[in-house]
């Protein structure tokens, strides 16, 4: 039986147009066929693949074959015909009609040849409509008479914690969804993905975060900002922004009511494009998008270095695959400026961009050896926009590239090493290092700012593509941060170049000063269609009110004065949130049944509670459960249902 090795793209020659157009277009993240891949791949039937997602179609077609031709070396990781029934529809899905109105998918495809070059070209129009109920049975939440105050232009807000009995609904809905893609010639495609947002997201303001950056005189300038909750109908760090730039409430459409967050309901917009393809016969991948990304990732959701998490923005990446086990990965883009950190919910184009103007760029080294070990390396950069060649330049190191410009900009060095023992699982660990300064007292000082992880994914041979993940992770004080600076290429302005895309982190969703223990379960059942079982204790330190820790927050600046003396102690400097997370999600389409029609429905709870120390801040003391009107007790229901007419994938 003939078996392929995979190589990211070096495949992409060896399929037949005639298989699908649009071959070149990116499968998007959620999709569960990245699941079965992760699956396949520590049970030993299909090789390593570059960890620079999403995947295009004709690569997960070509994993799709590899894996359907392939024979495990151990008898009880073989493929199910249950497994086998899976992927067929899979490939089935990634092949549609290539001419004529789909009912089921909503497109209208077309293709012809012209001077002997292929061109195809796909109109799809689909709608997303979501509901997300929160309920709170037990809640300390109050609504304090004491009154937040901005010094600089003394506006006011209330503290409004979730309150015992509270319920809250969170919709959106993304209509019209339309969509142009297609192929030009065999090694290029094209697509543009347009849509509207109705909906509304309550959050709660939960208290003040003070932080003391430089002004323009280079001295300490101690100002405060509310900390919102996040949405209060969605589990702790899932909820991803379905607008561009800014949403107008509907009662309020001009040019001068931007507002920053959907508190009511509003309206927005989103737009999506991307250009790809391969040259080289393959050996060269290029991408020019706006999309989710997740690169360096041992686990689907788990990158420290460019999580799916992220907000999406638009950048042109390039993976280069020399050999069959080395490829080089290179990406620049542009980021998208917070406009969510002020006190009122008014968006200002200008004022709140004029401090992050920014640009990020990564580089990816990845060595394989078979089918049992992996390693990736790599540094990546936050600087402020100019013209410059070096970060962009793929085969040139960020971190070793400021020594020859300047250190104006955010470094970081990441490593992953992955192992897949006997063809049962795989093990893990993760490093990203962000502008530390070795030195003694390494795991204390707050100079130290890092992440880790160490995990394990593990075949569950009585369900088909099921696997069981166990999984910590460690986001040390100040991580992901960076002091406010000026630079030479914007006068007094004092630039802010934290590791922040549209006021998301661009590495883990886990904020700075946190852990998690995550224990996961999933498998698909049957064809399109993915159950997971999930529990999460994450732990983090208050990011707002009078015993917040240092280093909690993204906007957190560690000062210079005190920079080599602060030390951390997590869990006992101050007051730490508790979450426990139980969740089960589901996902269903009905397109083998011939309707466009998907399901994705999500249930569970989370009970959080804090600690606090009779410690000083900044110093060690032993922790205790509290319950008090700034850091209370609360156990939440949630309930998620989301439903796509016409699903594309």
């Amino acid at each position: 039986m003939l078996k392929k090795r995979v190589i990211f793209c070096g495949l992409f020659f060896i399929i037949s147009m005639t298989i699908s157009a649009q071959t070149h277009i990116a499968v998007p993240l959620e999709n569960p066929i990245y699941t079965v891949i992760e699956q396949a791949q520590i049970r030993g039937l299909c090789g390593f693949l570059p960890s620079t997602k999403p995947y295009s179609k004709a690569m997960i077609l070509s994993v799709i074959e590899e894996i359907l031709g392939s024979d495990s070396a151990h008898e009880f990781a073989k493929l199910k015909d249950t497994e086998r029934e899976i992927l067929e529809q899979f490939r089935k899905d990634f092949t549609p009609d290539r001419k004529g109105l789909n009912l089921t998918r909503g497109t209208i495809s077309s293709e012809h040849t012209w001077n002997d070059i292929y061109f195809s070209g796909v109109f799809g129009f689909g709608m997303d409509f979501t509901l997300g109920m929160g309920y709170y049975p037990v809640a300390g939440g109050y609504r304090s008479t004491e009154l937040l105050k901005n010094d600089k232009d003394n506006r006011t807000i209330d503290v409004a914690h979730p309150a015992s009995g509270d319920f809250f609904t969170d919709f959106s809905i993304i209509i019209p969804t339309l969509s142009f893609i297609g192929d030009l010639g065999k090694n290029a495609s094209y697509g543009l993905t347009l849509s509207g947002f109705i909906g509304k997201s309550p959050r709660a303001i939960l208290g003040q975060y003070e932080n003391t950056p430089l002004d323009q005189n280079d001295t300490l300038n101690y100002q405060s900002f509310p900390v919102r909750s996040e949405p209060l109908a969605y589990f702790p760090y899932t909820y991803k922004k379905k607008w561009d730039g800014f949403v107008w409430a509907s009662t309020n459409v001009n040019n001068a009511g931007q507002l920053i967050w959907p508190e009511s309901v509003s309206i927005g917009y989103s737009m999506m494009p991307e250009l790809s393809g391969t040259f080289l016969n393959g050996h060269v991948m290029y991408r020019f998008a706006r999309l989710d990304r997740e690169w360096g990732g041992p686990i689907n959701n788990g990158s420290l270095i460019l999580n799916q998490a992220a907000q999406q923005f638009l950048a042109f990446e390039t993976v280069i695959v020399p050999f069959e086990q080395v490829s080089f990965s290179s990406l620049t883009g542009v980021l998208e400026y917070n406009n969510a950190i002020g006190f009122d919910n008014i968006a200002n184009l200008k004022n709140d961009s004029e401090n992050f103007q920014n640009v990020f760029s990564i580089v990816m080294l990845e060595l394989s050896y078979k089918k049992y070990f992996k390693a990736s390396l790599g540094s990546s950069v936050v600087w402020p926009k100019r013209f410059e060649l070096g970060y962009p330049f793929p085969l040139v190191d960020n971190f070793l590239y400021q020594n020859n410009i300047g250190d104006f900009d955010n470094l970081a060095l990441f490593l992953n090493l992955e192992g897949h023992p006997a063809g049962i699982g795989k093990i893990w660990v993760s490093l990203f290092v962000d502008e530390i300064n070795p030195e003694g007292d390494f795991f204390v000082k707050d100079r130290m700012m890092y992440a880790y992880q160490a995990g394990g994914s593990f075949y569950l041979p009585l369900l088909p593509f099921a696997s069981v993940t166990l999984c910590y992770t460690k986001i040390e004080p100040y991580n992901y941060t960076h002091n406010r600076m000026k630079t030479p290429w914007y006068a007094d302005n004092l630039m802010e170049t934290n590791y922040v895309n549209f006021g998301k982190s661009l590495g883990h969703y886990l904020p700075p000063n946190s852990d998690e223990i995550l224990i996961s379960i999933q498998t698909i059942p049957v064809p399109q269609s993915i159950i997971c079982l999930q529990y999460q204790m994450i732990r983090h330190g208050a990011d707002y009110g009078d015993r917040a820790p240092d280093g909690s927050s993204y906007w957190s600046e560690l000062k210079e004065e005190d920079r080599g003396l602060m030390k951390k102690y997590f869990l006992r400097d101050g007051a730490y949130q508790w979450m426990h997370v139980f969740k089960l999600r589901g996902e269903y389409s009905f397109t083998g049944k011939k309707l466009p029609l998907k399901l994705i429905s999500e249930i569970g709870g989370v009970y959080s509670y804090f600690t606090d120390t009779d410690s000083p801040l900044g110093t060690s003391g032993d922790f205790n459960v509290i319950n008090t009107p700034q850091y209370p007790h609360s156990l939440s229901f949630i309930a998620f249902l989301g439903v796509k007419i016409f699903p594309k994938f």
